[in-house]
């Protein structure tokens, strides 16, 4: 792996890096995350109960339209074309947790890891804004690549 920052140039300045002479080939990323609840809350949510509605659906929505948005939230990052966003989001009532993947997919330069990251967290805040009239201390956690292919650098898959 090449340990040069990409973001910064010989004099130390940040830098948009140019991809205009990469090839395009098949990319995908998926990020998973972990939103905390207590029981009272986790009941609420998986009775479709609480006070701002279906909480699963708003999340799924809002992380989609966020990966859309990742070039205007993180500053050197390239607009690129989705061919895929979805977000998956899964109660797991053994730890009144919600269980957060998003994945996201392009043909392109570039790959597609900040538009899964900016999606898994946007759906997690999503569930942490319609959860929080009942319960304060939410935690969002967890949050990772678990997977990554295309591009020079191959496939990654985290252990």
């Amino acid at each position: 792996m090449d340990e040069k920052l990409t973001h910064i140039d010989e004099s130390g300045n940040v830098v948009m890096v140019d991809v205009g002479d990469k090839t395009d080939t098949k990319r995908r990323a998926v990020v998973k995350a972990r939103v905390l609840l207590n029981a009272h809350t986790f009941g609420l949510l998986t009775k479709n109960a609480l006070p701002k509605g279906d909480v699963l659906t708003t999340a799924k929505i809002a992380g989609i339209l966020a990966a859309k948005r990742t070039s205007e939230l993180i500053p050197m990052c390239h607009p690129i074309f989705l061919s895929k966003v979805d977000v998956r989001l899964t109660p797991v009532p053994t730890d009144f947790s919600i269980d957060v993947e998003a994945e996201a997919r392009t043909t392109g330069p570039t790959g597609v890891e900040m538009e899964a990251l900016v999606a898994a967290q946007v759906a997690a805040m999503t569930v942490y804004d319609m959860c929080k009239a009942v319960q304060r201390d939410i935690r969002i956690t967890d949050c990772r690549l678990t997977h990554k292919s295309g591009g020079k650098s191959g496939e990654f898959n985290a252990a």
